[in-house]
């Protein structure tokens, strides 16, 4: 266990609005209502709270319970959870979870390196700096380069600081601000033609459209989207004081992130339809979303430009919004080896902030400069092979492995009462059983 100097969050509310941070992200932003407009809209959108409900908030509550018992980082966590003859195991899970955080940061710093160019770029077109706003939004080695690094030395600049000097006051500052802007942006787009489209696809479902197909889409974006998986939970949860009540918590985040998914599509999909009555192409001849993987930079962009002069701000805006949700997500992501390396190495959080920071920025170099062979071989074997396989044994871990009286002790440190409650009487054989049966579904029925 970890000393009682170990760092925590101030309050509860912070840790709130820093794990919902680390949740919220470009899965939210760009990933939901992409998975949405692809997949029915509305008929999506209530398969997706489902699944947020049966499949991906038992595991968040799992996540932080290991945590929080382990007061430390994900390597002590996991050993204390497993008996003396498997300490070793939990060792190498939490590993694995260490360079999947790395991995998938690696490739969500080049991502997001692009979003602050396109942020930066229509105030450049304003200044009259055309050709250096077209430079910053065409791809090159040379602009993904410039725009990951930027990006990477503000992640840095944030875990650094602390948990809660850095991570906790830096979330609690963004998450507010991201939600102002959404309210700004939507309040304009709802004023312009076709967004009342966009609207009606998203929120009145047409149960025709529910299949296998969509489900698992459904899924495995309720899944990826709270960041389970990668350790970033666990790392959250072991700096929760032990007040804290964490069913109740989780739902609390849980809540957030669905939120803020729910109001990107409820801009996102708006302003699709009003690109399309501006002459921008949505749907191709055979129904199929026209640029999915590149949905915000060739659509919504595109639908900024018919807007004249307004279209500048909204975009800045826009871009703002992504900018910021990939940050609180690259700050959970960077914290996960920085805590371990903190405690296990002995390193200071300044010194392990920078070269780690400085070793995932190298791995982004090589991306890069090998993007056509590297990028997508990262993304697969980071989110659709090492983030739901350790999703998976983690929930078997709680579920078949730490002791039932352990667990139960654990959750009743915020609820002294848990056991006469519907949750525990649920929980424990829900994650056991029906979590694992559903991560199985996710990982195979591709």
């Amino acid at each position: 266990m970890a000393s009682a100097s170990r760092a925590q969050f101030s309050s509860r509310m912070g840790f709130i609005l820093a794990a919902a941070g680390s949740a919220v992200g470009l899965g939210n932003i760009w990933g939901f209502p992409t998975q949405a407009a692809s997949n029915g809209g509305g008929a999506f959108l209530l398969v997706y709270i489902l699944m947020v409900v049966v499949l991906a908030y038992p595991l968040l509550v799992a996540e932080l319970t290991i945590g929080r018992y382990g007061q430390a980082n994900p390597i002590r966590s996991l050993q204390a959870i497993l008996p003396d003859a498997a300490k070793n195991i939990g060792s190498v899970l939490a590993m694995v979870g260490l360079i999947a955080a790395s991995c998938i940061l690696s490739f969500y710093a080049i991502l997001a390196g692009w979003l602050v160019g396109f942020f930066v770029s229509p105030l450049l077109v304003m200044l009259g700096m055309d050709n250096v706003a077209v430079w910053l939004e065409t791809f090159s080695v040379g602009r993904n380069l410039l725009l990951m690094a930027a990006f990477m030395l503000a992640t840095i600049y944030v875990v650094k600081n602390g948990v809660a000097e850095g991570i906790e006051r830096w979330s609690s500052r963004l998450m507010p601000v991201l939600v102002l802007l959404f309210v700004i942006l939507i309040g304009y787009i709802f004023t312009q033609e076709g967004a009342s489209d966009g609207l009606h696809l998203f929120l009145v479902p047409d149960f025709s459209q529910i299949d296998a197909s969509l489900i698992h889409s459904a899924m495995g974006q309720a899944f990826f989207s709270l960041s389970l998986g990668v350790c970033t939970m666990m790392v959250y949860g072991s700096y929760l004081k032990k007040e804290a009540n964490l069913p109740k918590t989780a739902a609390q985040v849980a809540m957030i992130d669905t939120g803020i998914a729910i109001v990107a599509g409820l801009l996102v999909l708006p302003a699709m339809f009003v690109a399309q009555k501006n002459g921008v192409e949505i749907y191709n001849e055979s129904g199929q979303l026209a640029s999915s993987g590149t949905l915000v930079f060739d659509v919504l962009p595109a639908t900024f430009e018919t807007m004249g002069n307004a279209g500048y701000v909204v975009s800045v805006i826009f871009f703002a919004l992504m900018v910021i949700a990939a940050l609180t997500s690259s700050i959970s992501l960077l914290e996960v080896p920085v805590a371990a390396a903190v405690e296990e190495l002995g390193q200071t959080r300044k010194v392990a902030s920078w070269i780690i920071g400085l070793a995932i920025s190298v791995l982004s170099v090589l991306i890069i400069f090998n993007f056509g062979s590297l990028f997508d071989l990262i993304v697969v074997a980071a989110t659709e092979y090492a983030q739901p396989i350790l999703g998976l044994v983690f929930a078997l871990l709680v579920g078949w492995v730490w002791h039932r009286d352990k667990v139960l002790a654990e959750l009743r440190e915020g609820n002294p009462h848990i056991a006469q409650g519907l949750f525990w009487r649920v929980w424990p054989a829900y994650v056991r059983i029906v979590c694992p049966l559903l991560m199985l579904y996710v990982f195979f029925a591709k």
